[in-house]
């Protein structure tokens, strides 16, 4: 009998591997979820209701996630625009603008809200240009979903240049040869195969902006019923020593987050499972 070989790996074996993912996940995530829900259920149900479905919590609720989706939004689109032009173009100063997309990550979120309020306040540089045709953006629904797509752009970026340098621009040019306009080649050929990170981006980018504070509680103006996202009535409450009313809050912003989250990767596997069956199809 030969001599058998087992495989070497430079990390430990599946078990110890297993068991510290188990525990740094537990310490960094699943105890810290726990006590948010357990600090909530020493709420009695009534107590509870009332915390949640007050109508400056609904109005919180509705602002954030409002606004957060069309940060979403906006950042598919305009990040999809700008991985494109990194990816496909080289031009005097290009090296900068791709380290640009990174300045979110780099600047301190308070930084960002100070710099964004003194930009769009109505006295502010590009404000004051604004304020003639009655467009107010500072301490608007409108200047919070600003922040939010700057806080939230170099996610789709970053998660869409990837996939567009591994596209081959051959693959453009053989659909051209076929007889395909510019939009049948990006339906049909450039946006099957960027679908799965650009709803990857739209969903990271969400995330991102539902619990942003720092960039918005400057350019909001914090007004109860307004402008006050839901993450700024958390730390109201706290501030008031409300421990269970922001506690409850913040649960109920957790599990409405993670719902749509779960449905946006859920539209995700029904797009590619959709275009890989439109690839197969016959010619």
């Amino acid at each position: 009998m030969g001599l058998l070989r087992t495989k070497r790996s430079v990390l430990p074996g599946f078990g110890l591997t297993l068991g510290f993912s188990v525990a740094y996940l537990c310490l960094l995530i699943l105890i810290p979820l726990a006590g948010l829900f357990v600090k909530s259920a020493s709420l009695t149900a009534a107590e509870f209701l009332a915390a949640v479905g007050s109508p400056r919590a609904l109005a919180a609720y509705r602002l954030s996630f409002g606004a957060s989706f069309a940060a979403a939004a906006a950042n598919a689109v305009f990040g999809l625009v700008v991985a494109w032009v990194l990816v496909r173009y080289r031009f005097p100063g290009s090296g900068a603008l791709d380290a640009l997309v990174d300045l979110p990550f780099a600047l301190p979120t308070a930084v960002a809200g100070i710099t964004l309020t003194t930009l769009l306040a109505k006295n502010g540089w590009l404000g004051r240009y604004l304020e003639p045709f009655g467009i107010p953006v500072a301490y608007t629904p409108l200047g919070i979903t600003i922040a939010l797509i700057f806080i939230g752009l170099p996610f789709v970026v970053r998660t869409v240049q990837p996939v567009l340098q591994d596209l081959e621009p051959e693959l453009e040019e053989a659909a051209a040869s076929l007889g395909a306009n510019r939009f049948e080649t990006f339906r049909r050929v450039l946006f099957p195969t960027l679908w799965p990170a650009l709803v990857t981006g739209f969903a990271l980018a969400f995330a991102r902006s539902l619990g942003e504070y720092g960039s918005v509680v400057f350019i909001s103006g914090n007004m109860p019923m307004k402008t006050e996202i839901a993450p700024l009535l958390i730390v109201t409450q706290l501030e008031q020593y409300e421990y269970g009313a922001a506690t409850a809050i913040a649960a109920v912003l957790l599990v409405l987050s993670f719902a749509m989250l779960l449905g946006i990767n859920a539209l995700q596997r029904y797009g590619t499972r959709r275009f890989a069956g439109a690839g197969e199809e016959p010619a």
